[in-house]
């Protein structure tokens, strides 16, 4: 019942702090509303052209080719061959790696071995190319700097954690 009441009461909340502080609450929404959709903007050709990539990936077997070309390095990390998909996907798309973990857990159920690995590697990796590439596409400077290598390599260390522990 309070979780119900949250939203509701925050928004309340925020209300009565503009009116008391006499903001204009209207201007500032439409201002802010038009910045959303400017970023919004900015982000989706970013957005289009990932999605695009990955579901080229998964129709031209280049993922296929590429856990092949892996699984040394994936056996070596004590990850399943099942779950090699995931750990190549991750990084690029939140939605496609959770409909991948969905089918991993329906298939060889959430207490298996791979269900756990899996759970893990989603729980403990982040969207690292989407992620940059929603920042940098907002940001002016287009340099990532040491962003995108520090954040695989802490991505590399939870699979290899899940491979081990499970």
């Amino acid at each position: 019942m309070l979780n119900g009441l949250m939203l509701p009461a925050l928004m309340l909340a925020l209300l009565i702090g503009a009116a008391w502080r006499r903001l204009p609450m209207y201007d500032l929404f439409v201002e802010g509303a038009k910045e959303g959709m400017r970023v919004a903007a900015g982000v989706l050709p970013n957005l289009a052209a990932m999605l695009c990539a990955i579901s080229l990936m998964q129709a031209s077997g280049l993922m296929e080719a590429l856990c092949g070309l892996f699984a040394p390095l994936f056996a070596w990390l004590g990850l399943p061959r099942e779950v090699a998909p995931l750990v190549l996907l991750r990084p690029m798309s939140g939605s496609a790696s959770l409909a991948m973990v969905e089918r991993l857990m329906r298939e060889y159920g959430t207490d298996s071995r791979i269900g756990l690995i899996a759970c893990t590697v989603m729980g403990s990796s982040e969207t690292i190319f989407y992620t940059i590439c929603v920042y940098m596409s907002v940001a002016r400077d287009r340099r990532t700097g040491y962003a995108a290598p520090c954040a695989l390599l802490g991505s590399l260390l939870g699979v290899w954690l899940a491979g081990r522990l499970f």
